[in-house]
């Protein structure tokens, strides 16, 4: 890039070499540093106008702009430092309600090593210091990280980012019907999200129900052995999984499946639930004194018969409890679309 096409105004003699405050005719230039020498891809043309005069009325007093050019000897800017200001929530970090982000920091080739982007650095702080804007943030790349580190500057070197997407791929229209066929990734974002969970009935010797008391749910204090899916598991392997962890009982199969379960989703999980649960058996007391909790999940092993567990838990628990009993019993298994999050 030749000097030319970063003319922005005559130089001031008494101005040379010292940062001063950059006007609305200091814009495009502005624009241009930043465009070579900040941006990872350059500014088209059509966008380099464009920017420029936005950046123009945004110098203006009144303006969110503030920025401090530094003149090379020939008339062109030799560097420059750009912020912009935006409203933040009064707090003891932004007493004044107002924030910054410096946009630029910059210094033609032919003038780098002379101090001039410390200077216009420094100078910008100061004056958004004097405004009291603060927190001020910045944009930094590797090779500005010491400027920025001694001017003040501390944190991560890489913040997190996101702009609005393309717009969505239209979907094929079938000819004959009508119909819109969405490709594959976009009609996936518009079906149910639901998460699965794989449970298990165990009772003792006189098919009373055996459950477990949970430390971390009191909306679910007493609850049958078993828990959520891992990714790329099957139900039964779920089961197999939290029965080993929960208990210390190896199960081997087959599986028997007592009941699917069906929650709605709520207050207490965002996503709809879909479950198994299937038949663990009939332990005898030496089994059931031998179950090994794990303390992160659970504290206590108690075995009662059905009517004695309803003052114990919600009424859809127990619904759902004597549903699966009874699936036992029959040898039917049960539907139970009932068991929905945060309605009890």
């Amino acid at each position: 890039m030749n000097s030319e096409t970063l003319r922005t105004r005559p130089r001031h003699a008494d101005t040379a070499h010292a940062a001063r405050p950059a006007t609305a005719a200091d814009a495009e230039g502005i624009v241009r540093l930043r465009s070579a020498f900040v941006l990872a891809e350059p500014l088209a043309e059509e966008w380099i106008v464009r920017s420029g005069a936005e950046l123009a009325a945004r110098l203006t007093p009144g303006g969110d702009a503030r920025a401090w050019v530094v003149d090379a000897p020939d008339g062109t800017l030799a560097s420059c430092a750009l912020a912009l200001i935006h409203p933040v929530l009064p707090e003891p970090a932004s007493p004044s309600g107002r924030a910054a982000r410096v946009h630029a920091v910059a210094t033609h080739p032919s003038w780098r090593r002379r101090g001039y982007a410390a200077s216009a650095l420094t100078a910008l702080l100061d004056r958004l210091r004097a405004e009291r804007v603060s927190p001020v943030e910045a944009d930094v790349s590797g090779s500005s990280v010491a400027l920025f580190r001694a001017s003040g500057f501390c944190g991560s070197l890489a913040p997190m980012r996101m702009t609005w997407p393309e717009p969505p791929v239209r979907g094929r229209v079938d000819e004959k019907t009508g119909h819109v066929w969405l490709p594959l990734e976009q009609y996936a974002e518009t079906v149910m999200k639901a998460t699965g969970f794989a449970c298990l009935l165990f009772t003792d010797t006189h098919d009373r129900p055996v459950q477990l008391h949970g430390v971390y749910s009191a909306t679910h204090p007493w609850q049958l052995v078993g828990g959520t899916m891992d990714p790329g598991e099957r139900p039964w392997e779920t089961a197999v999984r939290e029965c080993r962890e929960e208990t210390g009982i190896e199960l081997s199969g087959p599986p028997r499946l007592l009941a699917t379960v069906y929650g709605l989703p709520g207050t207490e999980w965002p996503y709809s639930t879909m479950g198994l649960v299937f038949d663990g058996g009939r332990l005898d007391g030496g089994q059931i004194r031998d179950i090994v909790l794990d303390p992160r999940e659970h504290d206590e092993v108690r075995v009662l018969p059905l009517p004695e567990w309803r003052p114990l838990m919600p009424p859809r628990d127990f619904a759902r409890l004597g549903a699966v009993l009874e699936a036992r019993r029959t040898g039917v298994a049960a539907y139970f679309d009932t068991w929905d999050w945060g309605t009890e």
